[in-house]
């Protein structure tokens, strides 16, 4: 049934709106995008694992698939006894399946992305907050959970490693402006980190794709448009504007069309993949793969520096 569900909002594309499904922690409503959900299940006994995380439970086998269980409760310093009754939201995300123990599943709201704001920083637990937005869905205040920071944080070793740029050995310093727009604090420093590593040195990090195309537009007139951004990278969700969105409005303008656009998010699958070509992507990529983000911006840009002599 969620499967189903999600092919229909994956047929839209560009429209900057995002299905989050609402659920319960402690008595707190906290929500997340429906495209990184598999399945709904009640909880199912769990086999602990030694020398794991502490908001690690273990692991369970439904069917024949062996699937890491994380306690959100205590993650986020919920004091609450396990319950037969609490549900287990499976998710599908940076080529992982992890099931997140929550208490209870609430409906699924369609809202925009300019529903949802960055959490104020003195309420939130400052620029490090889980919480990468607060929606208003149905006249409810909604935390959105920052699931991929989550993740990072429990298994460093499944995020980005700028390993893998280090094992690229001595790089030319490449200056041209690259523009980024991720909304996740962590991530956008990992990724600065990263490509600041590959001698890309010219970097502007943007919240939102909102924000980026702004900037897109405030640029001078006059000139070529590349040489105040030679490529774009953007992540899918983000409040304000999404990346599908961004990549919508870019590649749908005169001025800004050539401009080579990666999306590099947790999100690529075959069907995220087909929406995002749909909407003019030059390349979609997903996290954590930095080394070849790398590979492939190098490509980019000597392709359009080939073509546009």
């Amino acid at each position: 049934m969620m499967e189903e569900h999600k092919q229909g909002i994956l047929l839209e594309s560009g429209t900057n709106e995002i299905e989050v499904m609402k659920f319960t922690i402690g008595g707190n409503l906290y929500g997340i995008n429906v495209a990184k959900v598999l399945e709904i299940m009640i909880s199912a006994p769990v086999k602990p694992m030694p020398l794991s995380h502490a908001s690690v439970e273990g692991i369970f086998r439904p069917r024949d698939t062996v699937i890491t269980v994380v306690d959100l409760p205590k993650y986020l310093g919920v004091d609450s006894p396990k319950s037969d009754k609490d549900i287990f939201i499976v998710t599908n995300f940076n080529k992982m399946c992890i099931a997140f123990r929550v208490h209870t599943v609430d409906r699924i709201s369609r809202i925009s992305w300019t529903d949802i704001s960055k959490p104020d920083k003195t309420v939130s637990g400052g620029a490090e907050s889980v919480a990468t937005g607060i929606a208003q869905c149905e006249g409810e205040l909604v935390t959105i959970l920052d699931f991929e920071r989550i993740v990072a944080e429990i298994a460093p070793e499944t995020s980005i490693q700028i390993s893998e740029v280090e094992q690229m050995g001595p790089r030319d310093r490449n200056d041209k402006p690259i523009w980024v727009a991720e909304d996740s604090v962590l991530l956008s420093k990992m990724i600065e980190s990263s490509l600041h590593k590959a001698n890309y040195v010219n970097l502007h990090m943007f919240p939102n794709g909102l924000e980026l195309w702004e900037a897109l537009v405030a640029l001078p007139q006059n000139g070529d448009v590349t040489d105040g951004v030679a490529l774009i990278i953007t992540d899918i969700e983000m409040p304000q504007m999404d990346g599908h969105r961004l990549t919508k409005l870019v590649k749908d303008s005169e001025r800004f069309k050539e401009i080579p656009l990666i999306i590099f998010s947790s999100l690529i699958s075959e069907e995220m993949r087909l929406k995002g070509r749909d909407l003019g992507a030059d390349e979609q990529l997903t996290k954590p793969e930095i080394g070849h983000l790398v590979d492939v911006m190098d490509h980019l840009l000597l392709h359009y520096e080939q073509t546009h002599r």
